[in-house]
């Protein structure tokens, strides 16, 4: 059941949070704590782990810190965030690129087990997992009021600040060359970090942060341009027919967004397409398709009574998220981490109900033109994507970047894993700014979920300056 069936009820749920923080640690800022051991993992962890809260004027930010299990003090630092908005950098640090993952087999257990992750981004770098916006994971403000502002814009200015408290704190991290990383949502949240960051340094901000790249995989870039890109995608796909797709593309003109109501043909040609779509994991096309909210049509239902109890009682693809919420909401983890009591009474691995679909005010709809105004400065970008996602096509990917006009460096060609081809890649150049694009053959959204392996020699060799 939704925590907030309306905006009212959001505003008196987080109040009566807020208030009980208020009640329970005023505003007080909390330090990180070295973190030996974890829940579900058997001994001392094998790696540097820290947990705690950055304050941001009435906000605690917390992150997950991972420092590098290679040279720490010469390792590229990493901040790496999450989508949604409102999943939690734990889904990152569990799920993605972090040393650690679940026992799957153990998912349904009270508390998971824990095992060492293999091909883990912190073997060559220092990462920070941050939980941004504020209400994701086990972030919060003290100020009620800090929530319904909670904004793109709002949530890159708060992450700035909360990237030069953090290397106050951690001074010896200073010199370390500093990279942006986006996910899925934070695809478009990178973009914003590393425009506040770069303005931040020039006009003076303590400490210079070193920014030297930025990286954002299946990132959420441009609205429209990434809803029109789903129909050629899904006819390329194989998931429409030849006839369908030529009579769409007619009657729509190419624009299958925002299409006046007016335009029944178009209308109806997008109608067919979405019920030969409808099913479809969005995430991964040859994925198993589970449907959270069943349709409710006489003939769905009765497809559904068809198939077996076993199916429809639990689906694989919940697994992971199953183990991660968990893991994260019993009371032993929540300890082991440091986490406050009384911050938080429900943890969600994706704070959906009030966050993306709650308080949060996405007040940016595009950042092409964050990466047009970059294209003069010397960041290093890498763009990946998954070649089987259909939440962002890959076609939308390849489109925006065309349009920044970049002078190809070095043309379309696959790139390889154990001589293996792991996906296809370009390389962009204007001066000294350098755009990477790499898609991830056989991964759907959030690569890194899909093809660990694979991602980890993708950002090995251009965190190197070497090619894909």
């Amino acid at each position: 059941m939704s925590l907030c069936s309306s905006i009212h009820d959001c505003k008196s749920y987080i109040f009566m949070r807020t208030l009980l923080v208020l009640l329970l640690f005023g505003s007080t800022a909390l330090c990180g704590s070295i973190i030996k051991t974890l829940p579900g993992f058997p001994g001392i962890l094998p790696f540097k782990l820290e947990t705690g809260y950055i304050k941001v004027e009435s906000s605690e930010f917390f992150y997950y810190f991972v420092e590098s299990q290679g040279n720490p003090s010469k390792d590229p630092l990493i901040l790496h965030q999450l989508g949604g908005p409102g999943c939690s950098g734990l889904n990152g640090f569990f799920r993605q690129i972090g040393p650690l993952a679940f026992n799957l087999s153990t998912h349904g257990a009270i508390l998971p087990s824990l095992q060492l992750a293999p091909y883990s981004w912190t073997e060559i770098s220092s990462v920070i997992f941050i939980d941004a916006p504020i209400g994701t994971g086990f972030s919060y403000s003290t100020n009620f009021e800090d929530y319904f502002l909670s904004s793109d814009t709002n949530t890159a200015w708060m992450v700035n600040k909360f990237m030069r408290k953090w290397l106050e704190d951690h001074s010896e991290f200073k010199e370390n060359p500093f990279i942006v990383g986006g996910d899925s949502y934070g695809g478009l949240l990178a973009p914003l970090y590393v425009q506040e960051i770069l303005e931040g340094n020039k006009m003076g901000q303590e400490p210079f942060i070193n920014l030297k790249r930025f990286y954002v995989g299946s990132g959420h870039t441009d609205t429209d341009n990434e809803e029109n890109s789903k129909i050629p995608y899904v006819y390329h796909m194989g998931l429409i027919s030849d006839d369908l797709y030529e009579r769409a593309k007619e009657s729509c003109g190419g624009n299958y967004v925002n299409v006046n109501a007016t335009d029944t043909d178009c209308l109806n040609d997008l109608a067919k397409i979405a019920q030969c779509t409808k099913h479809i994991n969005k995430y991964h096309i040859l994925r198993t398709n589970c449907e959270r909210d069943r349709v409710n049509t006489k003939k769905d239902n009765q497809i559904q009574a068809r198939r077996s109890t076993e199916e429809m009682s639990w689906c694989e693809e919940y697994i992971p998220d199953l183990a991660i919420q968990n893991w994260a909401s019993n009371k032993r983890v929540q300890d082991a981490l440091q986490i406050p009591k009384g911050t938080y009474k429900n943890w969600h691995r994706c704070n959906f109900e009030e966050v993306r679909d709650g308080t949060y005010i996405n007040n940016v709809k595009s950042v092409i033109g964050h990466y047009k105004n970059l294209i003069n400065s010397s960041i290093e970008v890498l763009v990946y994507i998954g070649d089987h996602e259909l939440e962002i096509p890959h076609i939308s990917a390849e489109q925006w970047i065309k349009s920044l006009n970049l002078t190809v460096h070095s043309d379309w060609r696959p790139w390889y894993t154990a001589d293996q081809v792991a996906g296809y890649t370009m390389t962009y150049k204007n001066f000294n700014y350098r755009l990477t694009y790499a898609t991830v053959k056989g991964a759907g959204h959030s690569p890194t979920e899909y093809k660990r392996k694979e991602c980890y020699s993708m950002i090995q060799r251009w965190m190197n300056n070497s090619p894909l």
